[in-house]
């Protein structure tokens, strides 16, 4: 479990990548990426930053070739807003997570589809 210094600065190092991917970057290969979580060592010489993208396979390998172009970019912009010595080397991994939970979520709408099909709501009875 990481120490809270470095979940802080995990955290931080979250938002910051965020914005500068919103804001500031402007590589079409990004647009739909999202910084789902940061994990830091505890010595803050690495970060793992996770990623997510809405599309497909194809989609994905075009973000991570993306980031993996600004990574220097993005390591420096990290380090000013940190404020650190020196700023954590960043790798970048995707995050299925969204993806599955977009997943689950159509699944769910689908049984819930065949169990609507198979016993449609009664009318209430009317009282004469």
């Amino acid at each position: 479990m990481p120490n809270r210094r470095a979940a802080r600065v995990a955290e931080r190092i979250r938002e910051d990548v965020s914005l500068f991917l919103l804001r500031d970057l402007r590589d079409p290969r990004l647009e739909l990426v999202t910084i789902t979580r940061v994990e830091a060592t505890d010595d803050l010489k690495h970060a793992t930053v996770y990623f997510s993208v809405l599309g497909d396979e194809a989609k994905r390998r075009t973000a991570e070739r993306g980031l993996a172009s600004a990574r220097g970019l993005i390591r420096s912009r990290v380090a000013k807003g940190l404020g650190l010595r020196e700023a954590p080397d960043l790798a970048f991994e995707f995050d299925p997570s969204i993806a599955k939970a977009i997943e689950l979520s159509r699944l769910l709408d689908q049984v819930g589809a065949e169990l609507r099909a198979k016993n449609p709501p009664t009318e209430p009875a009317e009282d004469d």
